[in-house]
């Protein structure tokens, strides 16, 4: 019984080597972004013109390839486009987003925390301590302010200014204040993350980047919050970096698309 379960085990690990050549030229058009015609396609698979016809042929029956009539360019066809589609309905920004929450406390060695946009403002929905005791205490459900924490100025900076207004409306600052702002968001919108030092809480630092949707939409902030004489909140200090790259990654896995406003520094 042990031996056929391995031969078993052994099968399913070799796979079926045609798919994984066809595969290529599904991972080359969608890496392409476009159609392509057959020569092209076929030298980012790394195979033959020849070779790959037949596969494009099979997977064209499929739905998963289309070949425009004109141009004679292969795209991808509409059950790819369906798969995608589907694939995107599974995948919950928060629940990704929490399962990251973790590594990055621990490698970080500050609390890191998931923020949405709420009916009043940015919410920690998510919060992971690190395992060091200097603990920063944030609760669930806490709303933070938006011009004085680094999860509201990113929000500020990507959100329809329609959207943030009335929220705004509520923390009423000076005109200097408020100049300087603006000049937060707009840093924010060029680094792609932001910060606050002794903003909302006195001593209190933080770092956040944010997560796209495929329709360049924010959809929540991976934040890093602690001591402000322990947190560096530089843009080229490990905390900004790791979020950057995670959110980034984050925001590949949803299909997300990040605004052409936005740098990508990580």
């Amino acid at each position: 019984m042990s031996d056929g379960t391995a031969s078993d085990e052994a099968r399913v690990q070799r796979g079926i080597q045609s798919i994984e050549v066809g595969g290529r030229l599904l991972l080359a058009l969608a890496d392409a972004g476009r159609p392509l015609p057959l020569k092209e396609l076929a030298l980012a698979a790394d195979m033959s013109p020849p070779k790959a016809h037949p596969y494009l042929v099979s997977f064209g029956k499929l739905g998963l390839i289309t070949q425009d009539s004109a141009s004679g360019r292969y795209g991808l066809g509409p059950l790819a486009m369906q798969l995608g589609l589907i694939s995107l309905q599974q995948y919950d920004p928060v629940r990704l987003a929490t399962a990251r929450l973790p590594e990055l406390a621990r490698t970080l060695g500050h609390m890191v925390a998931i923020a949405v946009w709420g009916n009043r403002g940015p919410t920690i929905v998510r919060t992971e301590e690190p395992p060091s005791p200097v603990h920063v205490h944030m609760r669930h459900g806490t709303v933070m302010s938006v011009r004085g924490t680094a999860s509201g100025r990113l929000f500020a900076a990507y959100l329809p200014r329609e959207r943030v207004a009335p929220v705004l409306a509520a923390e009423p600052a000076s005109a200097r204040a408020a100049a300087a702002f603006e000049r937060d968001l707009q840093q924010a919108r060029l680094g792609g993350y932001a910060h606050a030092v002794d903003s909302a809480l006195e001593g209190i630092s933080a770092v956040a980047a944010p997560v796209f949707d495929a329709a360049g939409a924010m959809v929540l902030s991976l934040t890093a919050i602690g001591p402000g004489a322990m947190l560096d909140t530089a843009p080229d200090a490990a905390p900004a970096r790791a979020l950057r790259q995670a959110a980034g990654e984050l925001t590949a896995q949803l299909g997300g698309r990040v605004p052409a406003t936005a740098a990508t520094l990580a």
